[in-house]
């Protein structure tokens, strides 16, 4: 391991040490912070789950996997999360309903095909608000839908993963039951709540656009959001590099600004600030893919 990879693992270490500890010493805190601060810390954890990923802070993956393997945040595996994200970064792929797992598009007929009060919800879903209210339940239904529709089709990476997701998950829930004092509830608010969070990165980060690069957006944040988001709000950044760890990404957006906002065609925003404000209460683009080509429905 490098030294410049020291701050991912010290910052894996205490991440999890603190979600251990708020879990411990639910008893002497007031019950509305301790699930304030464990929905943050599991926002963190989340982002380094991301890191890890895209391979920090060691070479071997599964020393890597070893460290945010267990899933303090319940409801999504590692591998799933590693394997759809990796097939995200197929860039010519982005935003595509079909190819890209992480698209927040529909193919147009498939939504014209949809029951009027499914797409309310979806149309209610698209805004900022509904996103974090609506969008860890969305989110969470169509990808258990396309899981286990896998997971029916015996698809052995898949069914690996839910074999160490369950490993991982049976370990943590020892834990919280033999030294576990939050709620149950509490407990599940959290998760809940943290991926409500993890909604407002992923609200706009890409957009459908004929060009490649136009599609991923650079947000020039430097606030709490951003680094429990360990700056993958300069997501072009990230795109253009995946293997740069994240505490680069800021300096190295710096050093090129002009450059990387040339490349997407000024896809930017000054701040999340910005962002709730636009789009609390309305929609940045229609659901159905705005562009005419779109893959066809994989047999």
């Amino acid at each position: 391991m490098q030294m410049r990879q020291w701050p991912t693992l010290l910052l894996i270490v205490a991440c999890s040490l603190s979600i251990m500890a708020i879990v411990t010493l639910s008893d002497h805190i007031p019950l509305w912070l301790n699930i304030a601060a464990l929905a943050v810390l599991l926002v963190l954890h989340s982002s380094l789950q991301h890191e890890v990923l895209h391979g920090h802070p060691f070479r071997h993956a599964i020393l890597n996997e070893s460290l945010v393997f267990v899933p303090f945040g319940i409801f999504i595996s590692y591998r799933r999360f590693r394997d759809t994200h990796l097939q995200h970064h197929i860039d010519e792929y982005i935003t595509d309903p079909y190819e890209d797992p992480e698209s927040q598009y529909m193919d147009p007929a498939v939504w014209h095909r949809l029951p009027v009060a499914l797409q309310l919800l979806l149309k209610v879903n698209g805004t900022l608000s509904g996103r974090l209210v609506l969008g860890p339940l969305v989110s969470l239904v169509f990808f258990y839908r396309a899981d286990i529709r896998l997971l029916v089709q015996r698809n052995r990476d898949v069914i690996n993963a839910y074999q160490m997701h369950l490993a991982g998950l049976l370990i943590w829930c020892l834990f919280l039951f033999f030294y576990g004092a939050l709620p149950v509830w509490a407990y599940l608010l959290a998760c809940y709540m943290s991926l409500s969070l993890l909604g407002v990165r992923t609200y706009l980060e890409h957009q459908a656009h004929q060009k490649v690069q136009g599609r991923t957006v650079i947000i020039e944040d430097r606030g709490l959001l951003a680094f429990l988001f360990l700056y993958n709000n300069f997501h072009l950044v990230h795109h253009v590099f995946p293997k740069a760890p994240w505490y680069r990404l800021p300096a190295m957006y710096k050093a090129q600004k002009d450059y990387f906002l040339l490349l997407n065609e000024g896809y930017c925003y000054p701040n999340y600030r910005s962002i709730i404000v636009r789009y609390f209460f309305r929609r940045k683009e229609p659901i159905a893919h705005p562009l005419s080509r779109v893959s066809k429905p994989a047999s």
